[in-house]
C-alpha cells in the first residue's frame, strides 16, 4: 500500500510539473510572439526577438515551437496583447511587481487584484515599489563553464556590471539596454548561457521568516497560475535554515 501511495505521489507531482512546465511554454510563445510583431520577425534583427528566443531554448522549448511562434506575428495571427505591470505587497510588507501580457486589461485587472487579496497581498498603485528594484539584464552560467576570475574576467570584457559566483553556478547583471550585445560577447567567450533575460534587480530587501515565506510562495504561485501573468518578482530575503524548510 505504502509503495502505491508513493506511486501516486510521483505520479501526482509529475502531472503538476508537465503543467507547470506546458504554462511556461505558452507563456515564452506569447512573449515570442509579441516580440515579433514589434519588430523585424528575424533575432538577428531584432534584439527583444533574440532574447525571446534565447530564453524560450534555455527552457527547453521545442524549436518546432518557436518558428510556430514567429509565424504567428508574420501571417497576423493570435490576440493584440498588451504588457502592464502592476505592483503591490505580499506578506510583512514585501514588494511584488508583476508583469503580464493581456489581450483585455480589465480582466487582468481584476484578477491579479482578487489574486492578491485572497492570499494576504495587496495591490498598490503604479510606482508604490518600483523604486525598490533596477532594470537589469542578468546572465547565467553554470559552475561548469569555468572559475569565479575567469567568468569575471570574461563579463568585464563582455561590458558587465556585476558578476556573483558560487558552487551552483555565475550570475552576470548588466544595464538592461546591453543586454543583447553583453549576452552575445560572453557566448563568445564562455558559450551557450544557462539563462538570459531582462529582471527586475531589487535595491532593498525584506526578510521573512518560515510562515510568511510560506505566504509568500503561495501568493507567487497563485499569480503566476494566471495565464496572463508572464513573470513575478519579490524582493524577499531569507536565512538558508528558512529556505531549507521551504
Amino acid at each position: 500500500m505504502a509503495g502505491h501511495s508513493k506511486w501516486a505521489n510521483i505520479q501526482h507531482r509529475k502531472g503538476r510539473q508537465d503543467a507547470a512546465r506546458s504554462k511556461l511554454f505558452s507563456k515564452l510563445s506569447k512573449e515570442i510572439t509579441v516580440a515579433a510583431k514589434m519588430g523585424d520577425p528575424d533575432p538577428e534583427k531584432n534584439p527583444r526577438l533574440r532574447l525571446a528566443v534565447k530564453e524560450a531554448k534555455s527552457q527547453s522549448v521545442p524549436k518546432d515551437v518557436i518558428d510556430r511562434a514567429i509565424k504567428k506575428s508574420t501571417a497576423g495571427e493570435g490576440d493584440e496583447y498588451e504588457e502592464i505591470r502592476y505592483e503591490g505587497y505580499g506578506p510583512n510588507g514585501v514588494a511584488v511587481i508583476v508583469e503580464t501580457m493581456t489581450d483585455n486589461r480589465n480582466r487582468t485587472a481584476s484578477t491579479v487584484r482578487s489574486t492578491f487579496s485572497k492570499n494576504g497581498g495587496n495591490l498598490g498603485e503604479t510606482g508604490s515599489v518600483g523604486f525598490m528594484f533596477e532594470r537589469k539584464g542578468e546572465v547565467v552560467y553554470p559552475g561548469s563553464v569555468g572559475d569565479a576570475d575567469t567568468v569575471f574576467e570574461a563579463a568585464i570584457e563582455a561590458g558587465a556590471e556585476d558578476v556573483e559566483s558560487s558552487e551552483e553556478g555565475h550570475i552576470i547583471w548588466c544595464a538592461d539596454t546591453d543586454l543583447n550585445e553583453v549576452s552575445s560577447a560572453l557566448e563568445a567567450a564562455l558559450g551557450e548561457t544557462d539563462s538570459t533575460k531582462l529582471i527586475w534587480k531589487p535595491t532593498t530587501t525584506t526578510e521573512l521568516g518560515l510562515e510568511d515565506m510560506q505566504k509568500l510562495m503561495k501568493l507567487v504561485d497563485a499569480l503566476e497560475d494566471d495565464d496572463d501573468v508572464q513573470r513575478v518578482t519579490t524582493n524577499f530575503e531569507a536565512t538558508d535554515e528558512v529556505m531549507a524548510q521551504l
